[in-house]
């Protein structure tokens, strides 16, 4: 049977969930709630590495971050669309693993994947919800299922948060998950073609992010997220 989870973030990507939102999973990890991280495609069509070497990356990752589980739909990285035969994929997912919550990916940004990612992820939490639309895993039929809430990372634009965590007790985790994808970053031994994200300097911009992020709600490090429809709180104290 599979486990029951807490919190999963889609990523279009593996490394979207590390260098976006993987503070996040560790602090809610230590608290005991079970994480887990879905990966649309092995980003075959990134500049570095391999699909294998980025699966075996993914493991490494998710071993560093504790996650309950990890896995990896093999969409068409930079051609998957958001249709039916995608939506339907991840509802299978959601309906395995029962989140309550689904961390998702920018709603805009400079890789079109990610907004696409982010837009197809909500789609599908709505369609797995739907009993009309029916899946099997292995033979067995589905119950329908659906998150209570969706929140969006931040990636590589910037995007005026609606919540902010507080990460300052994880940027080590973060930063070791984040380096568990050697191909993808700066590496003076790698002789691949430089890519967007293999700059050194790529890495500052990353701490300088969750720098940012953290001043807003007085930490030193923080993640950013986007809400689709306002939060609901029964006491203000909880915002504090």
């Amino acid at each position: 049977m599979s486990v029951k989870l807490d919190i999963l973030a889609i990523a279009s990507h593996p490394d979207d969930a590390e260098l976006s939102c993987s503070g996040t999973i560790a602090s809610h990890i230590a608290k005991g709630y079970k994480v887990g991280i879905l990966d649309l495609t092995k980003g075959e069509m990134g500049t570095r590495g391999t699909p294998e070497l980025r699966l075996l990356e993914s493991d490494r990752a998710a071993a560093i971050l504790g996650l309950s589980m990890r896995e990896n739909l093999g969409f068409k990285d930079v051609f998957f669309d958001n249709d039916r035969e995608h939506q339907v994929e991840i509802a299978k997912i959601l309906r395995k693993y029962q989140p309550e919550m689904v961390l998702a990916n920018a709603v805009t940004d400079r890789h079109p994947d990610h907004g696409k990612g982010a837009s197809l992820a909500s789609k599908a939490c709505f369609v797995s919800g739907l009993r009309k639309i029916e899946t099997s895993v292995e033979g067995e039929k589905q119950q329908p299922w659906r998150p209570k809430v969706i929140y969006h990372y931040i990636q590589n634009n910037y995007i005026e948060p609606d919540v902010v965590v507080d990460i300052s007790a994880f940027w080590d985790k973060k930063k070791a998950s984040i380096l568990a994808f050697k191909s993808q970053f700066y590496d003076p031994h790698n002789q691949e073609p430089e890519s967007f994200i293999s700059r050194p300097e790529f890495l500052d911009f990353i701490e300088a992010r969750a720098r940012e992020m953290g001043h807003k709600i007085n930490a030193k490090y923080g993640e950013g997220f986007t809400v689709e429809r306002v939060p609901g709180i029964r006491d203000l104290f909880d915002l504090i």
